[in-house]
Order: structure tokens, then C-alpha cells, then sequence
């Protein structure tokens, strides 16, 4: 019998997986969404039950369109967005929906961090407290929820916790540990300091592992509830973003990604982490390399918000009439914070705004001028890494947003870069590949990127538009630093 390997991403609003055969060719993907809640301003909150139920529909897709049977599934993997932490009580069960990383509820003990604990944290961390990170989130828990809090027994994080549902075992990998900020990054290990400043117990954390470890195997409950089979393999897996970073081929220092997601990130491949405090680091999934980021908040997730709200059209026919509007608008420019912005400013107080609106202004105006907007700070971003001396060699586009020629050509633009696109990009696809190395299928990363990824096109920059924005830029930059005082002064 033929045999595969399955890819499972745990989403920010789906769960997608990818099911790949020996010689690297993608069989069947299948995908299940889930909702987010908001129980309050600023608040991001999922139900971890949800992502096992959208998982146990989307195998029974997989499968089905795959036309093959689970226990040809040889080894899977799992993957999901860091700093998502899942509490567990004495009897293994779930205590609280789990936090997303867009939550913004822990600013008051960021700040208390950066004023006490800054060197510490930089030191072993090598990143800045931000709201996106899971130890300001737990002493945000501890004193607003002390009941919930006194209840904690263990602590996962979100594909740990699907894969503890399927295995009954309890590990995480060394790079979504580094996303807790209470790892040590530089001694590979739990740091008791960082516990202690926030009251987390050491006994509450899982084992940590190489993400090509293999776990375990499907037990035999996991197997009738998903549809799985004992015989499968389950790797330890590790997080999104280094999963679409290995999906989209980027393996060697110079190796660059600009993602088109819910959030947007720009990614580099480095031998190093950089100092700053507006870059992320993570280890690569390659050993002895990085990939540091930088992150706009709301990127896909502007697009989306306007869609639902000035829009109201499905994204094509948004994009037809917006492509006959000029660059910039006619002077109509979009700040995509609608819940805050990271990199450069790690501000969480920063909102939203168009400005220059004018009565010459229609629908397509606003629509380009949301899509150039994400670009702009976009563009912050890169210019972070640029002033950093980053070394660059290429660019490959990905996530959902990337699929739109006109986006992609006004990234481009905005940039002054070309921008390659791969066939497929999605983390599942990059965590089954994954799972093909951890068992053998491919000696290294780099074979398995050579040979199962495909560039399927080129976009290359209209220097003309790439002049105008450039001007552009600094009139972003120069709206954002008149508005950003009256956002913290309300």
C-alpha cells in the first residue's frame, strides 16, 4: 500500500492539513474552520475542543478525498501559531479558553516587565515583553482570574494539546517554548527565573523536544474519535510561521518571506538573532540556523474587516475596480491598526484611520488605499530589517493574501523587491514535510525543500509606482507620529 505523511495546522481560524506522498506530490488538503471569541475589547479567546472537532472533519475529508485508508497515514506532525497557551486542571481537562497572541489584555504587565525586568528577559529570551507573548498573559490571568489560576495542573500549547488528545502524551518543541517567555533560548531549557517573576510552577510545563521527535503513537481512544490508526507515528511538530517558512523553501541565510496572513510578517533567514526590540527570534527548524521577524498586527485581517464593513463585496469584486484606481489614491491613506501594531512600535494603543478623504473618493479608492496601507507598514517592517544589515539573497510571497495579483504587485511596488510565490505555502504542507524528514523520507530539510516546492510566479516592481511610494512613506510615517499622541491621551 502506498503511504503518506499528514501535515495538521492549527489555524488562526481553521484547521488545514496537508497529506503528501513519497515522491513529494501533495495528495488531498482539507481544511475546517472554527470561530474566535471577543469576549471584551481587545480580547482574543478560541475554545481548544473546537480545534479537535474541526480536526476529526477535516481527516474524514482528507481521507475520503484521498480515497485511502488512515493506517497508510505513516507518520503525522502538527503545527500552530506560538504563545497559545491551553491550562489544564488535576483531571486533564480544559480550565479556560485559551488566549490568542492578538489579545491585547496584558499591556498593564508588559509594561511592568519592561521596567523590570527588561535586561532578564532579554538576555535569555532575546525578545522584547509584548502583549503577544504568554507570560504577561499568565500574570494577567493570575490576578484577574486567581480561581482558574489555583486550578492549573499542566500547562500545553495548541498543537501540544491536540497531540496530547491523540497520543496521550505531553511535550512541546523548543521553538514554541521559546514563544512562552519563560524559556531560556540560550541554555535550551525552562528558566526558573522568568517562572518565578510569573508565579509559573516548573512542574506545570511539558517535556521539550526536537521538533522531529516522534511523540508517540495514535493510542486507541484517539484512534475512534478522529478516525486515526494505531499504527500512525505523531512527530512533536512545532510552530506556524517556521513551517511557512520551510514550506515556502527558505532554508539559507539571506532567504527572506513577506506573509500575506491574518497578520503579516516579515521573515529572514540569519545564522544569528538580531538585537532589537522590535524583531522576533526563533530558531529555524535547520539546525544552527534563525529566522528573526518582524510583524504587522492587522494585515489579511484588515482586508477582511473591510470587506465585512465599508465593502461588502466579495474580495474579486473589490479587487477589479480597485486596479483602475491610481497609486495612492489620490491622496486617500489607510493605518491598518486596528488592534495595535507591532513592529516598529510595539504599541497596542495605536488605532486605525484613513485620512485625506475627499468627495472624489469612491469604494475602489478605499479598497486600493487598505491594500497599500498593509503595504506601508509592511514596508516598516523591512525597513527594520534593512537597518539591522540584514543580508538579503530572495523573497517569496505567501499566505492568503498573496494570492491576489493586485496586493501582490502593490507589495512589490511599496517594496522596490521582487516577490517569488510558491505553489503551496501553507504550514501544513512545510509540517508535512516535516514529518517526511523526522522518518527518514528525505536526509535534510533543504532535500525536502528541493524537492517538493515549485515557484509558480514571479512579480516584479514597477519602478515608477516603487518612486511614488517611496515618497508616500514618509507621509505615512508622518500621520502616524501626529496621531499616536492623541491614541494615548484618550
Amino acid at each position: 500500500m502506498e503511504q503518506y505523511v499528514l501535515g495538521v495546522d492549527i489555524g488562526s481560524g481553521s484547521v488545514k492539513l496537508t497529506l503528501l506522498q513519497k515522491d513529494g506530490k501533495i495528495t488531498a488538503t482539507a481544511g475546517c474552520e472554527y470561530p474566535t471569541y471577543y469576549p471584551n475589547v481587545g480580547w482574543c479567546e478560541q475554545d481548544p475542543e473546537d480545534w479537535c472537532r474541526a480536526f476529526r472533519k477535516a481527516l474524514e475529508d482528507v481521507l475520503c478525498t484521498a480515497n485511502i485508508k488512515a493506517e497508510q497515514i505513516e507518520a503525522m506532525a502538527l503545527d500552530a501559531a506560538t504563545h497559545t497557551a491551553v491550562l489544564l486542571d488535576e483531571s486533564l481537562q480544559i480550565i479556560r479558553p485559551a488566549i490568542l497572541w492578538t489579545d491585547q489584555r496584558s499591556k498593564d504587565e508588559v509594561a511592568w516587565l519592561k521596567e523590570n525586568c527588561l535586561e532578564t528577559i532579554m538576555e535569555q529570551v532575546m525578545n522584547a515583553p509584548t502583549t503577544i507573548w504568554t507570560l504577561p498573559q499568565m500574570m494577567w490571568l493570575r490576578k484577574h482570574e486567581p480561581e482558574s489560576w489555583n486550578r492549573i495542573h499542566k500547562i500545553l500549547f495548541a498543537k501540544d494539546y491536540l497531540r496530547y488528545c491523540i497520543t496521550g502524551t505531553m511535550e512541546t518543541d523548543t521553538i514554541d517554548a521559546a514563544g512562552s517567555m519563560f524559556y531560556d533560548v540560550k541554555g535550551a531549557c525552562w528558566s526558573e527565573e522568568l517562572c518565578d517573576i510569573g508565579g509559573i510552577q516548573m512542574k506545570w510545563l511539558p517535556k521539550l523536544c526536537k521538533p522531529t521527535d516522534v511523540a508517540g503513537n495514535v493510542r486507541a481512544e484517539a484512534a475512534q474519535k478522529f478516525g486515526l490508526s494505531q499504527k500512525t507515528r505523531v512527530l512533536v511538530g512545532t510552530t506556524d510561521t517556521v513551517m511557512e517558512v520551510f514550506a515556502a523553501g527558505n532554508v539559507e541565510p539571506g532567504h527572506m518571506t513577506v506573509k500575506l496572513a491574518t497578520a503579516g510578517r516579515i521573515c529572514v533567514i540569519t545564522d544569528k538573532p538580531l538585537e532589537s526590540k522590535f524583531v522576533f527570534n526563533y530558531r529555524h527548524v535547520v539546525p544552527g540556523l534563525w529566522y528573526p521577524g518582524t510583524g504587522t498586527t492587522s494585515c489579511a485581517a484588515s482586508y477582511r474587516w473591510y470587506r465585512d464593513t465599508i465593502g461588502r463585496e466579495p474580495f474579486a469584486d473589490l479587487n477589479v475596480p480597485a486596479e483602475q484606481v491610481a497609486p495612492g489614491c489620490d491622496g486617500l491613506m489607510f493605518h491598518p491598526y486596528l488592534n495595535g501594531e507591532l513592529t516598529p512600535y510595539n504599541d497596542p494603543e495605536l488605532k486605525g484611520s484613513y485620512t485625506g478623504i475627499s468627495a472624489r473618493h469612491t469604494t475602489a479608492h478605499f479598497t486600493r488605499a487598505t491594500l497599500e496601507g498593509v503595504a506601508m507598514s509592511l514596508k516598516d517592517c523591512m525597513q527594520t530589517l534593512y537597518d539591522l544589515g540584514v543580508e538579503m539573497k530572495r523573497i517569496r510571497i505567501i499566505g492568503g493574501g498573496a494570492k491576489g495579483l493586485l496586493w501582490r504587485q502593490i507589495v512589490a511596488d511599496v517594496l522596490g523587491l521582487e516577490l517569488q510565490k510558491v505553489k503551496v505555502d501553507d504550514s501544513s504542507f512545510g509540517t508535512a514535510m516535516l514529518a517526511a524528514v523526522g522518518i527518514g523520507w528525505f536526509d535534510s530539510f533543504a532535500q525536502a525543500a528541493e524537492h517538493c516546492i515549485e515557484v509558480e510566479s514571479v512579480t516584479r516592481p514597477n519602478m515608477q509606482n516603487h518612486q511614488l511610494y517611496t515618497r508616500l512613506f514618509a507621509r505615512y510615517k508622518a500621520i502616524h507620529d501626529a496621531l499616536a499622541p492623541i491614541y494615548h491621551s484618550t
